[in-house]
């Protein structure tokens, strides 16, 4: 039987909880993409709160990213320093942290303006550029003390886009055409006609896996992934499904479950947590790496019972967080303890995405 607060290992991510800190858009960054004072109280409070690990906000590979304002970024080796002092903090409090490696979008650099290019119109030295951005990031983030990186291939941004059938159409190794039965990966995969495009889109992650194997071999190496990219002519649950397979195949350590469209207003406790778990929960039987899933999670024993009904290893909290970086360890004190995330998302439009309730709580 799983215990949610029972301590275990995710290959080489020590954690005592199932608890995780999924990444969490701060925007409060340098220009350069350096940590702010504010970053670090965020990320101190949330390692004394009592996650099992922490995954810390979007972090882009790309100094011309211009996808958002406040960005942290691992583009420079010259960052290294302030990203050792955000690992150091979080590990005084005995927590692993990765680093989520991102990409808002692709900008190619025109007289001077970086123009945002879709997938379709990159060159194939464009895609080299962007696999050579994320293992260089993947190595600063070694040097900086990470205990491992996540490849942040959903929500639609770059890399989500990059493999989704609604936005890739590319005729060469990154995209493809040609339609065919794909050989079955495992035994579980559903009886579901995928054609050598879906392998070809996926090209750019398995590029991107090994290049970060090769430059930061110590590092535990996740990724978060839509399993719906919930728009026309994207990635269903079966396409999801099928990518994760091959990706476990090729030796990624473990694999978040999220879809575009995140953070669905009008949870509550006991009635709608956890809207992922269905896709989340065929992932898992599907594969042999540890699947964390992320999603409206907002009490103890729903989440226990989770993890006891399914094969989903852990669970990966935002909002309630964002509220109550506490949160874990009131619920192992009290396991009747509800989040108080009300799922109102005034977050999105507060400064440093910072719970509206906060302060009133606090008074």
């Amino acid at each position: 039987m799983k215990k949610l607060f029972d301590s275990m290992a995710i290959n080489n991510l020590k954690m005592k909880n199932r608890l995780i800190r999924s990444a969490t858009w701060e925007g409060i960054a340098g220009p350069d993409g350096g940590i702010s004072d504010d970053a670090y109280h965020i990320y101190e409070e949330l390692a004394k709160g009592g996650v099992g690990a922490i995954i810390t906000g979007f972090t882009s590979v790309a100094r011309n990213d211009q996808y958002f304002g406040g960005m942290m970024r691992l583009c420079d080796d010259a960052l290294i320093p302030q990203y050792q002092k955000l690992t150091d903090l979080i590990h005084a409090e005995g927590i692993p942290v990765i680093s989520q490696l991102a990409l808002g979008a692709f900008y190619r650099e025109t007289r001077g303006h970086g123009v945002q290019v879709e997938p379709d119109d990159m060159t194939a030295e464009e895609i080299a550029r962007v696999i050579r951005q994320f293992t260089e990031a993947a190595r600063r983030a070694q040097k900086a003390g990470f205990d491992g990186v996540q490849i942040h291939a959903a929500h639609f941004f770059f890399l989500s886009r990059f493999i989704s059938p609604a936005v890739n159409h590319r005729t060469d190794a990154y995209g493809g055409s040609t339609v065919h039965p794909l050989r079955s990966i495992s035994s579980h995969e559903p009886n579901q006609r995928f054609g050598c495009s879906l392998k070809n889109r996926i090209r750019i992650l398995l590029d991107i896996l090994s290049g970060i194997r090769e430059a930061a071999p110590d590092l535990h190496v996740t990724i978060k992934i839509n399993c719906n990219d919930f728009t026309t002519g994207g990635m269903d649950e079966n396409a999801c499904l099928a990518i994760c397979q091959i990706l476990d195949k090729a030796g990624i350590d473990s694999i978040e479950v999220s879809g575009n469209g995140t953070s669905v207003g009008g949870i509550r406790a006991h009635v709608n947590e956890g809207y992922f778990v269905p896709a989340a929960a065929k992932i898992a039987d599907a594969v042999r790496c540890p699947v964390i899933v992320v999603g409206g999670f907002r009490s103890f024993d729903v989440m226990e019972e989770v993890l006891n009904q399914t094969n989903i290893a852990c669970i990966s909290l935002s909002r309630p967080l964002l509220r109550e970086p506490d949160l874990p360890n009131k619920m192992k004190a009290d396991p009747s303890v509800i989040s108080k995330c009300v799922s109102c998302n005034a977050c999105y439009s507060s400064p440093g995405h910072l719970c509206i309730f906060r302060k009133r709580d606090r008074s």
